[in-house]
C-alpha cells in the first residue's frame, strides 16, 4: 500500500513538472519587449482621452428641458438682460449661443445667425479636443504590433540561420511569441480607441444637433420680435 502510495505522489511530481508554466498578463507583456511600452503609454492616452471627453460631454448635454421656454418668456416680456443673465448662469454650449444671440438682438439676423455660428464652431472644437489623438491611437497602435511581427519574425530568422545545422524549435518559437504578443497588444489597444473615438463622435454629433435644434428656435424668437418692433 505504501509502495503504492508513493508511486502515486512521483506521478504527481513528474506531471506538475512536465506541466507548462501558467502565462500571466505581465509575462506576456514583457516577453513582447520593448514595443510593449510604447503601446502601454497608448492606451494610457486612450482611456485618458475617453474618460476626459465622457465627462466634459455629459456637463455639455446637461440642459434644464425649459430652459429655450424660459429665455422665450423673457424675451418676450422684453427683459432680454434677464435673459442673458439665465445663459451665463447655465454652464452649456447651447446657453452660451444662445447669449450671443440675444447679445447680437436689434442686429439684422444674418448677422445675428453669423456670430452665433461662431460661437458653435468654437464650442464644437472644445468637445472634439483630443479625439484626433484618440484617432492616431486607434490607427497607430495596430500598426505598431504589427511592426513588433515584423521583428520577431525577423529575430526568429536571424536565429535560425545563425543556428546553422544546429536548428532547435526554441529559436523559432521565441520569435514567434514575441510577435504574437506585440500583435495582440496593438490590436487590443487599437480596438479600445477606435470604438471609443466613435462614440464619443456620436455622442458630439447629438449634442451638435440639439445645438442647431435650439439656434433655429433662437432665430424664431428673435424674429418674432423684430416683427412685433416693426408692427
Amino acid at each position: 500500500m505504501l509502495t503504492l502510495l508513493q508511486a502515486n505522489t512521483a506521478d504527481l511530481l513528474v506531471q506538475e513538472a512536465a506541466a507548462p508554466e501558467k502565462m500571466s498578463l505581465i509575462k506576456m507583456a514583457v516577453a513582447g519587449g520593448w514595443l510593449m511600452i510604447v503601446l502601454l503609454l497608448l492606451s494610457v492616452i486612450a482611456i485618458y482621452i475617453i474618460g476626459n471627453r465622457l465627462w466634459v460631454i455629459r456637463q455639455a448635454g446637461r440642459l434644464d428641458p425649459r430652459f429655450m421656454d424660459n429665455v422665450r418668456d423673457l424675451v418676450g416680456a422684453g427683459k432680454t438682460s434677464a435673459a442673458i443673465g439665465l445663459c451665463r448662469e447655465t454652464d452649456s454650449p447651447t446657453a452660451r449661443l444662445i447669449e450671443k444671440g440675444l447679445e447680437r438682438q436689434g442686429n439684422p439676423l444674418p448677422d445675428i445667425q453669423a456670430a452665433v455660428e461662431n460661437v458653435a464652431n468654437i464650442e464644437v472644437a472644445k468637445l472634439e479636443k483630443g479625439l484626433p489623438m484618440l484617432a492616431t491611437v486607434a490607427g497607430g497602435a495596430p500598426m505598431i504590433g504589427f511592426l513588433g511581427t515584423v521583428i520577431g519574425m525577423i529575430q526568429a530568422f536571424y536565429n535560425m540561420a545563425s543556428a546553422g545545422s544546429n536548428i532547435d524549435i526554441t529559436l523559432l518559437s521565441g520569435g514567434i511569441y514575441t510577435a504574437m504578443v506585440t500583435t495582440v497588444g496593438g490590436l487590443f489597444v487599437g480596438i479600445i480607441a477606435y470604438f471609443g473615438y466613435n462614440w464619443l463622435t456620436s455622442r458630439i454629433n447629438d449634442i451638435v444637433f440639439k445645438m442647431e435644434s435650439e439656434t433655429i428656435a433662437l432665430m424664431d424668437i428673435l424674429s418674432s420680435g423684430n416683427t412685433s418692433k416693426e408692427n
